[in-house]
């Protein structure tokens, strides 16, 4: 049981995301929340799936790792939405809101979440892909969204867990959680494997 591989640890998420918070939370894992101020720039030359690897590493090295204790397990993570080879960011307003709806519309698109997990000793860092399809999506069921749920916070502008993904998401392959901001069955079976290495790289 993963409460038993990590009674000995103490987790430090890096988020300000509440979604991932929340979800920890969920888990009952044993966490705390640490500020992490990184730059999320990228080389324009990588795939989209390389993109969260790249800054999920990126926040994860900005952190001061004078302050990881020998037992402390540093996360990071970083979350795009990609549709063809666009890569979707939060919208800056309405305007920019409805329009990335718009081309959700009627076509699939993936979500990758990059996650990166280290200690004082070693890291490890693994991606997580879903392929997200919206049915049509009209223009009165997008003004709606926008105008009460105000997704500025969204990469893609959507919230799966939200009105949009209950009358607009017709089809989902993979991970339902990687949408709302993080892979926990993936991380959780990552961690354990994480730990056992740290417990023999004791021993």
């Amino acid at each position: 049981m993963i409460f038993d591989k990590i009674k000995n640890y103490r987790l430090l998420l890096a988020s300000k995301s509440q979604r991932r918070i929340d979800l920890f939370k969920q888990t009952g894992l044993d966490f705390t929340v640490v500020d992490i101020n990184a730059d999320e720039s990228f080389p324009q030359d990588l795939h989209a799936s390389e993109v969260p690897l790249h800054i999920c590493q990126k926040k994860s090295h900005a952190y001061d790792t004078s302050k990881l204790n020998d037992n402390d397990i540093l996360v990071t993570a970083d979350t795009v939405v990609v549709l063809g080879d666009s890569i979707l960011n939060k919208p800056h307003d309405e305007t920019e809101a409805k329009k990335m709806l718009s081309i959700l519309s009627d076509k699939s698109h993936k979500v990758y979440t990059g996650v990166c997990v280290r200690n004082n000793k070693f890291q490890s860092v693994f991606v997580e892909e879903t392929t997200v399809t919206f049915g049509n999506l009209s223009e009165g069921d997008i003004d709606y969204y926008v105008k009460n749920y105000k997704p500025f916070d969204k990469a893609g502008a959507y919230g799966i867990q939200e009105w949009i993904g209950l009358i607009g998401v017709e089809r989902i392959e993979g991970c339902y959680y990687n949408i709302v901001g993080f892979p926990m069955h993936t991380f959780c079976k990552h961690l354990i494997k994480f730990i056992e290495k740290d417990i023999k790289n004791e021993q």
